[in-house]
């Protein structure tokens, strides 16, 4: 049985959560979803006493298995399970000093996602090749649903925007020849933890004909008030544009949409937010200064250039292998470092060069 004290102690951090730090409610659902397997893991022991219980949290994690499944859960979600778990036991450390006095703060730090016996899987998204594929498909004329899911899909590479975005998205919050996206919750634009930012769109000609020309079929149709991905309403086989706002769920249509989009090219499915990716890695890749990199950062909407870098910039094994076998070429091309310089930059601690690096970015993008 879960122990009372340990449940009122995770209530507290959620409204904490909540309330303090003004995360969504999706947002808290997230955190109580990962906080949940402490409760089961502590049991009926306080977790006052977490050091001492028996298995340790992360092999507690490597012996369960999500419900329904018969595997144990994917790395990236052990690893935001533990990360989760260590936020919480920081949190009631500093709120709860007399309760908590005796739970070491080294033992917190000692956390770590347990190490899984499986190789980490490939990082997944939509290449360019795919989005161009998508854009190429010949649709009917009449299938407005094709047409609209195929600039839905042309419009999620070169913005890197979310499907809930997509979906949300008012006519007038749309500036295709100004390459500008207002991503703004006043406008109903549904963003992540109702984020405010204008973002901007790629300088890919094939995408960017196709996005253009159902916006423009789309603005002469709709009022301004509209959505861009707008609902469409079938009769007598005859397809009309709807004016209704989107459901609740349209993200969960926009990915079923999807998948007929890429059946109907010949490719394999891939998720809406693996769009988000394949603009992240496209314009990583095409990042030549530090300056590119904090601006492709804040047009993801991050806030901090090191979340973009842990998601985003990891790179396909086989790019791996490529940059490694041009390192002997660059070499003699490299520009030399003053010693001093070089000296004080390896003496620097992991946190300290992660602080450096976005002093740096912003210093460029001035």
């Amino acid at each position: 049985m879960v122990n009372r004290s340990n449940y009122l102690w995770v209530k507290a951090h959620l409204d904490y959560l909540s309330e303090v730090a003004q995360l969504k409610a999706n947002s808290v659902d997230r955190y109580w979803f990962c906080i949940r397997h402490l409760l089961l893991w502590a049991d009926e022991v306080p977790f006052s006493r977490a050091p001492d219980i028996r298995p340790t949290f992360p092999c507690y994690l490597a012996s369960i298995c999500p419900r329904g499944e018969t595997r144990t859960f994917a790395p990236a979600t052990l690893k935001k399970i533990v990360n989760t778990a260590k936020r919480f036991f920081l949190w009631v450390k500093a709120t709860y000093p007399r309760e908590f006095r005796g739970l070491p703060k080294r033992w917190i730090d000692t956390l770590r996602p347990p190490r899984s016996v499986e190789p980490a899987p490939s990082h997944e998204f939509v290449t360019l090749d795919e989005a161009l594929q998508l854009a190429a498909l010949e649709i009917e004329e009449d299938n407005l649903a094709l047409r609209r899911d195929q600039a839905g899909a042309a419009l999620l590479y070169v913005s890197g925007m979310r499907a809930g975005a997509l979906g949300s998205l008012p006519l007038e919050a749309v500036d295709v020849t100004g390459r500008t996206i207002k991503q703004w919750p006043s406008l109903g634009v549904r963003t992540k933890n109702g984020k405010t930012a204008t973002t901007y769109l790629l300088e890919i000609p094939e995408l960017l004909t196709v996005v253009e020309q159902w916006d423009t079929l789309v603005r002469a149709r709709l009022p301004p008030d509209a959505m861009w991905y707008t609902p469409t309403v079938s009769r007598w086989g005859e397809q009309t544009l709807s004016a209704n706002p989107p459901g609740a769920n349209r993200n969960v249509a926009i990915a079923r949409r999807m998948r007929k989009l890429f059946a109907a090219a010949g490719l394999s499915y891939k998720s809406p937010h693996k769009f988000r990716h394949g603009h992240a890695v496209y314009a990583l890749q095409h990042a030549q200064t530090m300056a590119d990199y904090k601006a492709v950062s804040m047009n993801l909407m991050h806030e901090d250039i090191r979340v973009t870098d842990s998601i985003y910039a990891p790179l396909a094994g086989n790019e791996v292998q490529q940059r490694i076998a041009r390192l002997a070429d660059c070499t003699s091309a490299r520009p030399p470092v003053d010693g001093n310089l070089a000296a004080f930059i390896r003496s620097l601690s992991d946190a300290e060069l992660s602080q450096a690096l976005v002093v740096i970015a912003e210093r460029l993008v001035r």
